[in-house]
């Protein structure tokens, strides 16, 4: 099996089928230099009943791009840190779909909801409360009555 023939598999395809000597032979490298990945926890492996390492398409991307990093003079720490944080922007740009698509639905369901026929309270100018349909005032009633206030001297 040469490199290029796990490039024709989806980069999404994360069935664990390459035994370690393949990925690394489609990797560019040493099958030490994968369970040295491993332990630093570079790469997880999916692993067999027996512990034998089985790795994906993915994973031989992941070290593929490790290998480059490292070739560019990246520290092994260096490499684990960018993949952290790449793995983060992954994790929130799907998070961002997702609220995007909530927040769609909401504005979908929002359109077609019928219109607020829900109740408000005014003040009376008796200073009663009193419940109203929404765009309705309170009646004005006239009354009579005179209040005088003296102030205390």
């Amino acid at each position: 099996m040469s490199a290029d023939d796990v490039r024709g598999v989806s980069p999404q395809d994360d069935d664990p089928v390459f035994v370690i000597s393949a990925a690394a032979t489609l990797a560019g490298m040493h099958a030490q230099t994968l369970r040295q990945y491993d332990r630093l926890g570079l790469v997880t492996p999916s692993r067999t009943r027996g512990g034998g390492r089985r790795y994906s398409a993915r994973d031989v991307e992941q070290l593929r791009e490790v290998q480059r990093l490292s070739q560019e003079g990246v520290s092994l720490a260096g490499i684990q840190r960018i993949m952290e944080l790449e793995n983060h922007v992954s994790a929130l740009r799907a998070r961002v779909l997702e609220l995007t698509d909530e927040l769609q639905q909401a504005r979908d369901a929002a359109q077609y909801r019928r219109p607020d026929t829900s109740r408000v309270f005014a003040v009376a100018p008796t200073g009663d409360v009193v419940a109203l349909r929404a765009g309705q005032r309170p009646r004005v009633t006239r009354n009579q009555a005179l209040v005088v206030w003296r102030p205390h001297s």
